[in-house]
């Protein structure tokens, strides 16, 4: 069954399709099946990973508006057999307005999904920058998020909202949604700046911050422009190596959650089945949020709507780190019971 990881981050310009793309890539090399999901309009993973946009024949909003099966929109990378890329297009624009009146709309992407995670190891889905009705269906059908922060002066702003996003979603439609980690972007350990933010991003997040870094590199940002990913365009550049490296520190992390888990439990006699393990739909609650019924759908309307509140407005200027390594103004992750199943916060920067 695959990892369904959301790339998510309501500022834009943080490097969420670069990492999306290039993490996808590195996956794939390390001979994982991965599928890329492009569900951002403005369709730049798709450009990024090599696809045309004028010749993509079906896109993630026939899949999600439409009922086309997934299979049929899915395209296959011609270099990386083992990257495949479910590329968007400007049509996703009108997704959300189509999608308001929609029965269990917060979770049609998780339904588009669940028709295809078997065949993958990962998912790794690129989310627009807001928070908005198309990053909410991510979350819902994520089992995990990879926030990338940019080493900058605004690089903590608006992180305490997107967190408090993930803790309602937790709450509202899948509760095994948890922080896979954060990645430091654009990082150059000559600013004292950029040592600064990083340092207050590990004081906050602790181990869920990536050991690597990614760092400026020009050759990284010419890749997109020739429609490939980094390992291709160069892979001896140090943006290459730096997502090569974050892709084993990923699977590390995946692969030593599974081992915690343990194995299956055994039969208790001869003859007896072990006990099956619950299913993402049943640990999440099910297909949909709530029953289906008149006052069931109200209410997840209700939440949904709460969520995805057009007239919600970033953290405000100025939003730093208090001592103890929490957003001034806000500290929706400190109500989060458990850390590492709710918003993914280590206990000690509680």
């Amino acid at each position: 069954m695959a990892r369904i990881i959301a790339v998510a981050n309501q500022k834009g310009g943080v490097g969420k399709t670069t990492t999306a793309v290039n993490l996808a890539a590195s996956l794939a090399i390390a001979e994982r099946r991965t599928l890329l999901v492009d569900a951002d309009p403005q369709s730049n993973a798709t450009s990024g990973i090599g696809l045309q946009k004028d010749a993509v024949r079906l896109s993630l909003y026939d899949a999600m508006i439409d009922g086309r099966a997934a299979r049929d929109a899915i395209v296959r990378h011609e270099a990386l057999p083992l990257l495949d890329v479910l590329p968007a297009t400007q049509d996703l624009v009108g997704a959300e307005l189509e999608l308001v009146e929609r029965h269990g709309r917060e979770t049609a992407l998780r339904r588009v999904l669940e028709t295809v995670e078997s065949a993958y190891d990962f998912i790794l889905v690129d989310c627009p920058p807001s928070l908005g009705l198309l990053t909410l269906n991510v979350l819902t059908a994520a089992h995990g998020v990879l926030i990338p922060i940019q080493c900058e002066y605004y690089a903590l702003e608006g992180i305490s909202q997107l967190l408090n996003t993930v803790r309602l979603v937790q709450q509202n439609f899948n509760p095994i949604l948890a922080i896979e980690g954060v990645l430091l972007t654009m990082y150059d350990a000559r600013l004292n700046l950029c040592r600064q933010v990083a340092a207050d991003a590990k004081e906050y997040f602790g181990a869920k911050v990536f050991r690597t870094p990614v760092p400026r590199n020009v050759r990284l940002a010419e890749a997109p422009s020739f429609g490939k990913p980094i390992l291709l365009y160069d892979v001896q550049s140090v943006g290459a190596q730096s997502y090569l490296a974050i892709a084993q520190e990923l699977l590390q992390r995946v692969e030593a959650a599974r081992a915690s888990e343990g194995p299956p439990p055994e039969a208790a006699s001869p003859g007896v089945p072990p006990a099956e393990a619950p299913t993402d739909a049943e640990a999440r609650g099910g297909a949909e949020p709530r029953p289906d019924t008149e006052a069931g759908t109200t209410e997840a309307r209700a939440e949904a709507d709460a969520l995805v509140d057009p007239e919600a407005q970033p953290g405000e200027a100025g939003h730093r780190l208090d001592d103890d390594g929490a957003p001034r103004g806000s500290q929706p992750a400190a109500t989060v019971s458990d850390p590492e199943t709710a918003a993914g916060v280590p206990e000690g920067a509680q």
